[in-house]
Formats: C-alpha cells, sequence, structure tokens
C-alpha cells in the first residue's frame, strides 16, 4: 500500500535514498496499474497517492540537481 509522503519527510532523505525510492514506487505504480486492469483495486486512490509521490521524489530530486 502506498503511503503519502509529506514533503518535509522528502527533504530529510538524502540524494541516494530519494533515487532508490524513486525507483521503488515507479515500479510499484506499473504493478498497481497492471492488476487494477485486470481486476479493480479496493482503492483506486492508491494509483494517484503513487503518482504523486513520484511528482513529488522528482521534483525534489531536481531541486537539488539545480541548487549545486
Amino acid at each position: 500500500i502506498t503511503r503519502i509522503m509529506k514533503t518535509a519527510e522528502i527533504k530529510e532523505l538524502t540524494t541516494a535514498e530519494i533515487q532508490e525510492r524513486l525507483a521503488t514506487e515507479k515500479e510499484a505504480l506499473v504493478r498497481m496499474k497492471l492488476n487494477h486492469s485486470i481486476s479493480p483495486l479496493d482503492n483506486p486512490l492508491q494509483i494517484k497517492a503513487a503518482r504523486r509521490n513520484i511528482a513529488r521524489l522528482a521534483t525534489e530530486l531536481r531541486a537539488r540537481e539545480i541548487n549545486k
């Protein structure tokens, strides 16, 4: 189950941890979408939460890249 990550939580992570989480979230999103197309998920809002987590992680990663 995808848990919504707060921006403050993401800022505490190291760049390597963010990259790792990003890969994990993307993988989970693909799996959720596939499962949802076969048989509907109990809570389809999990897909939305995963997409937003991916966006938050990518945004923080990009911000750090710019600040270097």
